[in-house]
This record gives structure tokens, sequence and C-alpha cells, in this order.
């Protein structure tokens, strides 16, 4: 199983990118994990899957910002060992 947890910087809230994110979470399918937005204006997004071409496209998406009106302009990814998750939640 692949885990990443990525930081978002850029125009990404306010803009609807955490429920983007959720929504391209149950497109894409088998993508499990959180996203939430951060004090400094960056949104958090941790996210797993067992099918690494899925997340590839998830984080090549996020890359692009999956919000028409978020401008994301840098994405750290990092691999993590966070908890299992069974869906992809928006929380605060």
């Amino acid at each position: 199983m692949k885990k990443v947890r990525m930081i978002v910087s850029g125009k990404v809230q306010g803009v609807g990118f955490r429920y983007s994110t959720y929504a391209l979470a149950l497109q894409i399918g088998d993508i499990r994990g959180r996203v939430w937005n951060n004090d400094d204006g960056t949104v958090e997004i941790l996210a797993q899957s067992d099918d690494s071409l899925k997340m590839a496209k998830f984080i090549q998406e996020i890359r692009k910002g999956p919000s028409k009106w978020a401008k994301v302009s840098y994405v750290d990814v990092k691999m993590d060992n966070f908890q299992d998750y069974d869906d992809f939640k928006m929380t605060n």
C-alpha cells in the first residue's frame, strides 16, 4: 500500500479545493484518506491506495489543481506511515 502526505501551496483555500479533492478521490476510486486546511494557508492531504497507478493519477491531478478556481504553486509529496483509512473525508 502506498501512503503519501501532500502539502499544497498557492491559492488553495476558499476556492473549493478540499471538496474538489474529495470528489477526485471518489472519481478515481481506491483513494482513501483526509484533506484539510492548515492555518498557514496551505491544504494538507493524507492519501493511500493499493493501486499505484491510481495514486499517481491522484497526485498528478492535485498538482494541476482539482478546482478550476485553485492556483497550485507547489505540492510537497512525501511517503508517510499514518493510520489506515476506509474512506476519504474532508476535515477541519
